[in-house]
């Protein structure tokens, strides 16, 4: 590294940077989406991915602070640009079986590697504003996720493609109460899209509308059993047809912070962040085998569903938020090294269940079951300088799951990780630096114990998960 970053120019630097904010700012326009812990990616800063996030807010020179605590951003003298991107590759290989709600085994392999590997781009700019204040603002990419089975896959009816993805567009102002002592608060536009996609079980279908049908006294018994074996001759199992929602959605929310210099060389800070609501709203996109269709056009059968066809192209709407955070952080700062620590906590608690409500009357809720409970991030790292230019790091942490092995969901297989992180850092002239790093993700097994899907089809089983993270970032102080 040496041999060429002395040769470029002052003038060179700014351009570095320019030319990969370019390629992050293609990034953010193109959805795209990587699955973390639950689905909170944390991966916007590669200054401090390298120490697994220690330090995150207190550590100094990183311009991430300003959409992840903007009280910190009190350090930065002067005016920061700063571009980062992240490759994410996650892993995930199911192994079980499955059978639907009479019992009998669903066929089908098991879904292939459903991970992906994809960017996650975020970008910062951040001044003075005067002595004591400071303005700042950020791109980033706070939730996502994708997974995507093979078609044909045991677990169809539970899910095969699911993505989801949340944009943020940060503005953060601080405050410096006293020479130790700042505030700050950050107000956030966010966009959430999702796409979720599942084939659905026709055979199951037809018979729950017979059951149903028996239960409220339409039908007699005698009658639902000659039914049922109609559907079961005219819709056998296996017969599939596929379901796709996709909606989006624009909300609002906040956050505020505090840093303290709690000694010329020790510094802490605390930031907390208000969950955003949204009503995503889109479209519900049905198939329709033929010889469905021949059984929803049967007098008889549309006499049981009350005149309405379900199944038809349609309007719907979710309710969903993303959820509240807050976060702890510690830096000391010696001469050849620092070391930190930080404490964050995830109140996924809210999180029961994701309900889609169709403006087809004939069309019933599609409900998925989650019941998550809130989550802990917590990490321990460092940074050593081995000499002016260079500085190397390290940092381990766990991330705590928030979901539970009886409603876990082969949408999100997620466990609890174990992270070990590694950075470099060069500091290539007194304004321009790059940095890099990687983190490999150790994950628990993610046992499934009954995944039930909407039309009680039962996924039993275990993922076998990894992740990999590799982070760059430019920054240049003018």
């Amino acid at each position: 590294m040496q041999m060429s970053f002395p040769n470029i120019s002052r003038v060179a630097h700014p351009f570095a940077v320019a030319a990969l904010s370019l390629a992050i700012v293609g990034a953010l326009a193109a959805p795209r989406n990587a699955q973390a812990s639950a689905f909170q990616l944390k991966e916007n800063s590669a200054k401090s991915m390298g120490r697994a996030f220690a330090g995150s807010a207190t550590a100094g020179g990183d311009a991430s602070v300003a959409v992840n605590n903007p009280a910190a951003m009190t350090e930065l003298k002067g005016t920061y640009f700063q571009a980062d991107v992240t490759a994410i590759n996650f892993s995930t290989k199911f192994s079980g079986s499955a059978h639907d709600a009479l019992g009998r085994p669903i066929s089908g392999g098991n879904g292939g590697d459903a991970g992906t590997t994809l960017p996650v781009p975020a970008l910062f700019v951040v001044t003075q504003l005067g002595d004591r204040w400071h303005i700042g603002g950020g791109l980033s990419v706070p939730f996502g996720f994708q997974t995507e089975y093979d078609n044909n896959w045991v677990g169809r009816y539970n899910g095969i493609k699911s993505k989801f993805e949340s944009y943020d567009a940060t503005l953060s102002l601080s405050y410096d109460i006293t020479d130790t002592f700042a505030v700050g608060v950050s107000g956030i536009a966010q966009k959430t899209a999702a796409e979720l996609t599942s084939a659905i079980n026709y055979n199951m279908v037809g018979l729950g509308v017979i059951q149903q049908a028996a239960a409220a006294g339409k039908i007699s018994p005698a009658q639902a059993g000659a039914l049922a074996q109609q559907v079961s001759a005219i819709v056998p199992q296996g017969s599939d047809g596929t379901a796709r929602i996709k909606g989006d959605d624009w909300a609002y929310g906040y956050q505020v912070g505090a840093f303290w210099k709690l000694t010329p060389n020790d510094k802490f800070a605390f930031n907390y962040r208000g969950k955003i609501s949204h009503t995503i709203e889109g479209t519900g996109n049905f198939t329709v085998p033929t010889n469905v269709q021949a059984l929803l056009s049967n007098p008889t059968v549309g006499a049981l569903l009350g005149g309405g066809v379900p199944f038809q192209h349609t309007t719907g709407t979710a309710a969903f938020a993303t959820p509240a955070t807050a976060g702890l952080s510690f830096w000391h700062q010696d001469e050849k090294f620092g070391l930190g620590m930080d404490l964050s906590w995830t109140q996924w608690s809210e999180f029961k269940k994701l309900q889609v409500n169709f403006a087809n009357s004939a069309q019933p809720p599609s409900a998925e079951n989650y019941q998550w409970k809130n989550s802990w991030f917590a990490s321990i790292g460092g940074d050593y300088y081995l000499d002016d230019k260079i500085t190397l790091r390290s940092g381990i942490a766990i991330d705590t799951t928030p979901t539970h092995a009886s409603t876990r969901s082969p949408r999100v297989p997620d466990s609890t990780r174990k992270w070990l992180a590694f950075g470099v850092g060069y500091k290539a002239s007194k304004n321009f630096e790059l940095n890099a790093s990687y983190v490999h993700v150790f994950v628990n097994s993610a046992h499934m114990n009954g995944a039930v899907s909407s039309t009680g089809d039962v996924l039993t089983g275990e993922s076998d998960d990894y992740g990999n993270l590799l982070s760059i970032s430019a920054q240049y102080k003018f």
